[in-house]
């Protein structure tokens, strides 16, 4: 199993917005051998959020071999060209170390705060990542009943030579996971919205999906992103995390989560994750709850030799 490390785009601790903090992050993942780089994406939040592929552009030179994973990018938001644009001077910058998570958002405040109607966010999604994907390839796009294209084509285009890969986020629902099937190159999961039981559930409805569009399904990639964390042996500092950070930052009851994220001793959290190995999965994007360059390491060090498939 891969680690991948989020940015920090929330001031957790009073740490304050700085390139240091981002800095320090990536390095510490670096250093510790993890695979990947992740930002969440959001316009408004109940917390200051500090903007995901900006923050990812920031330290794409420090990044190593390390992807840079959106996880999501607001695809329908953001709008196809626009995004193009930003994802294929990521993909320059980085040496072609881009992955383009993709999804609708699930906050009607991020559609309220650009105009655009909540309700139509599927259709527009749908409209999106295929015109996104005609964008970042060869030749003109045609635009949508949404989305116009331009007339010629994007230009310089990305560094990756087949294209950026383009992974779609769904919770793991069986309309969420045909559209990955149909649309993406990739799947990613919420951790905090699933389970391993769960996880493993839909991957196997993934298979099927993929096998009845005629799409090769043993080697269709896959990560779990915003998996929370944070590692400590004092329960009453977990609970703290739980249910003065975590629970009211996503709107959960802290019981929901507890023992669905890494938040606690590092046996426990290499627990969970263990029984996630054994669901199959290749790849945890973590989310430190502050002190990102310790965390990190407690990942690397205490955490991740634990696991076992």
């Amino acid at each position: 199993m891969d680690a991948g490390a989020h940015l920090p785009l929330i001031d957790f601790g009073g740490e304050g917005f700085s390139y240091r903090r981002l800095a320090a992050t990536v390095d510490a993942a670096r250093e510790c051998g993890f695979a990947a780089i992740s930002a969440n994406d959001h316009f408004v939040f109940p917390a200051p959020w500090l903007d995901g592929p900006t923050a990812l552009a920031a330290v794409a030179g420090r990044s190593g071999g390390m992807k840079l994973v959106t996880t999501l990018a607001l695809a329908p938001l953001r709008g196809p060209v626009p995004l193009a644009k930003a994802l294929s001077a990521l993909d320059i910058l980085s040496g072609g170390q881009v992955i383009a998570g993709l999804g609708p958002g699930s906050s009607e405040a991020d559609y309220q705060s650009v105009g655009m109607p909540f309700e139509q966010r599927w259709q527009r999604f749908d409209e999106a990542v295929e015109l996104l994907r005609a964008l970042l390839g060869p030749g003109t796009a045609a635009g949508g009943s949404y989305y116009p294209a331009p007339a010629a084509e994007l230009s310089p285009p990305p560094r990756q030579r087949g294209g950026i890969p383009l992974w779609i986020g769904s919770w793991g629902s069986p309309a969420g996971l045909r559209r990955v099937a149909r649309l993406g190159d990739g799947w990613l999961a919420s951790a905090y919205n699933t389970t391993p039981e769960a996880f493993a559930a839909a991957r196997e409805l993934l298979g099927e999906e993929l096998r009845r569009q005629h799409r090769p399904s043993g080697d269709f990639p896959h990560a779990l992103v915003t998996m929370w964390t944070w590692v400590t042996d004092k329960r009453s500092d977990a609970e703290r995390v739980l249910t003065e950070i975590v629970g009211p930052l996503v709107r959960r009851d802290p019981a929901e989560l507890r023992g669905r994220i890494c938040v606690g001793p590092a046996d426990e959290c290499a627990e969970l994750l263990s029984r996630y190995a054994r669901a199959g999965c290749e790849q945890i994007h973590f989310w430190p709850v502050g002190d990102e360059r310790r965390q990190v390491e407690l990942i690397a060090g205490e955490v991740m030799p634990r696991i076992s498939g």
